[in-house]
């Protein structure tokens, strides 16, 4: 990606996988938002608990959210995915991340000026869906006129996701708890306590698989194992075994971890 995009795209895959068969993928939570770009078919996504939000889109975008998404698969998935930062909802999109906090929308109900993106994919070879995404998003960065999330608020965030505690984090920006809260819900939909959930599930995510459960517990900032389990239950709707089980063998191969689709990247 063009380094004017570096801080509002934390990654970009172009991915062309095959899963082995038909199934059902959890989209896991993460601390960046997530827009998915498919190509030959929609994508057929939805949150479990709300049968209602499935749908197959064109495009996906997607807010913070503390339940993972299902996503629905025939075996074969291509496409590009993104994850960007909360800074750059409002410098792409043109929208607080909280907008789109738990929320499943298509790119054009949510900037306009990108409503076409999913066009110009079809029929462009693989080898250059990189570089159509990154002119869409560098023409919506000129256009985008929405200020820029508050300093304090963003460096809240970064401490937050990296397991400060919430009181630290309020006296480190001088707010008080409750103003800091007020803030942090306003711009990412979500409270800091969650963020922080969030954060150290995503911080465990890389290294399940890599450690006993009861070393990740312990580095990830977990009370022990139990606790790292009820967390992954919470938040992943499943155990960290069986999301194993799931993914193998993409633990085992960072680069097809790299090209899954949403969640996997974030391995990489």
């Amino acid at each position: 990606m063009h380094p004017a995009l570096a801080p509002f795209v934390a990654s970009a895959v172009a991915y062309d996988v095959d899963l082995g068969g038909p199934g059902v993928h959890r989209g896991l939570p993460s601390t960046t938002l997530t827009f998915v770009l498919p190509v030959d078919a929609p994508l057929d996504v939805g949150w479990p608990d709300r049968p209602g939000t499935r749908e197959r889109r064109w495009s996906t975008v997607s807010g913070l959210h503390p339940h993972p998404a299902a996503i629905h698969h025939d075996g074969h998935q291509r496409g590009v995915q993104l994850a960007l930062t909360p800074a750059g909802a409002r410098a792409l999109l043109g929208v607080p991340a909280a907008v789109l906090a738990a929320e499943l929308l298509e790119i054009g109900d949510v900037a306009p000026g990108l409503a076409d993106l999913p066009d110009r994919l079809h029929g462009t070879p693989r080898s250059a869906w990189l570089t159509v995404v990154e002119s869409s998003l560098l023409a919506a960065l000129a256009r985008t006129d929405a200020p820029a999330p508050r300093a304090e608020v963003g460096r809240a965030l970064a401490r937050l996701t990296r397991g400060a505690t919430v009181s630290a984090v309020a006296d480190e920006v001088g707010y008080s708890r409750r103003h800091l809260a007020t803030l942090i819900r306003d711009e990412y939909g979500v409270a800091p306590k969650q963020l922080q959930r969030i954060g150290r599930f995503q911080t465990s995510r890389a290294l399940v698989g890599r450690a006993p459960l009861a070393d990740v517990a312990q580095r990830c900032g977990y009370a022990d194992q139990a606790h790292l389990t009820r967390e992954w239950r919470a938040l992943a709707g499943c155990p960290p075994s069986t999301w194993l089980r799931e993914e193998f063998p993409f633990v085992q191969d960072p680069e097809r971890v790299a090209e899954a689709g949403w969640g996997h990247e974030q391995r990489s």
